[in-house]
């Protein structure tokens, strides 16, 4: 991906931080990756006290404190997060002004092994996730090596930008009021409906994630965007499903297939039309 280095307000890089009173778990990335990779993606805020108290080892309470020097290649993901982080601002701020409206940006934080939010504390088992409380993005950016390593997502930068636009994507939703009729739809109904109602929503965070890339095709190099469609694929719930236990249960989906994580991204991707994402079609285009 073509990129220049970009200073974006709300972006804090907290790598190379130990403390702060964060959550730190033992058993690392890999110990507890499929809680990771389950819940990637989403609006997670609100689950991360659960991912806690499933996840084996001590948590401790520290002051935060510089602890070591980022390497060479760490300081380029930063900066190339950050850029990132800024050309989706930029894109969504003039599609909310090409519609009458103002865009709101969210905040951006990376880290190291765990951090505090306005949802709670987490580590980084959470993987990528949005918390609507401080609307912020956060994202440790190893999970991007377990992705490639023990889920087989290409390699390359553009699934991180991928990641970045799913979770502001996540943002968008919060701020028009999605993610609140999502959850009032949700009340009173099965474990399986309310499931179908946070699939549809993740599905319409990755057209938007296709629309951002749509929007920003002259930064684009050869092989981003199977990068991307690679990434979706991945962390789709049969794929997780399949390999971390053995069978499919569709009943328990909460992000969507790989196929329709593939499509919904180039589905905005292909048409760069706000409207072809409308949540209620995307519902309804679940078949489980």
């Amino acid at each position: 991906m073509k990129w220049e280095r970009k200073k974006a307000e709300g972006f804090e890089d907290r790598r190379g931080m130990s403390g702060g009173g964060k959550a730190v778990v033992g058993g690392g990335i890999i110990g507890i990756v499929a809680l990771l990779l389950t819940m990637f993606g989403g609006e997670t805020g609100q689950v991360i006290g659960n991912v806690l108290n499933q996840t084996q080892g001590a948590i401790q309470q520290t002051e935060q404190v510089q602890t070591r020097e980022l390497s060479a290649k760490e300081k380029e993901l930063g900066d190339f997060s950050e850029a990132n982080f800024y050309y989706n601002n930029e894109t969504w701020r003039q599609i909310f002004q090409e519609n009458g409206q103002t865009y709101q940006s969210p905040g951006m934080v990376l880290f190291d092994d765990g951090v505090n939010t306005a949802c709670g504390s987490a580590t980084s088992a959470s993987g990528p996730f949005y918390c609507p409380a401080d609307q912020k993005v956060y994202m440790d950016l190893r999970f991007f090596e377990e992705l490639r390593s023990r889920f087989g997502a290409k390699g390359g930068d553009f699934a991180i930008a991928y990641v970045i636009a799913h979770e502001v994507g996540h943002h968008i939703q919060t701020i028009v009021g999605t993610s609140q009729k999502v959850r009032q739809a949700q009340q009173g109904k099965s474990k399986a409906a309310a499931n179908k109602f946070s699939v549809a929503q993740e599905l319409q965070a990755d057209f938007y994630a296709g629309i951002w890339a749509s929007r920003n095709k002259d930064k684009l190099e050869a092989g981003d965007i199977e990068e991307a469609i690679s990434a979706a694929q991945a962390v789709g719930d049969d794929a997780i499903q399949s390999k971390m236990q053995g069978h499919v249960q569709p009943e328990t989906f909460t992000h969507g297939t790989s196929a329709e994580r593939k499509a919904w991204f180039m589905k905005g991707y292909t048409t760069g039309d706000i409207s072809q994402g409308d949540i209620q079609i995307i519902y309804n285009s679940i078949r489980y």
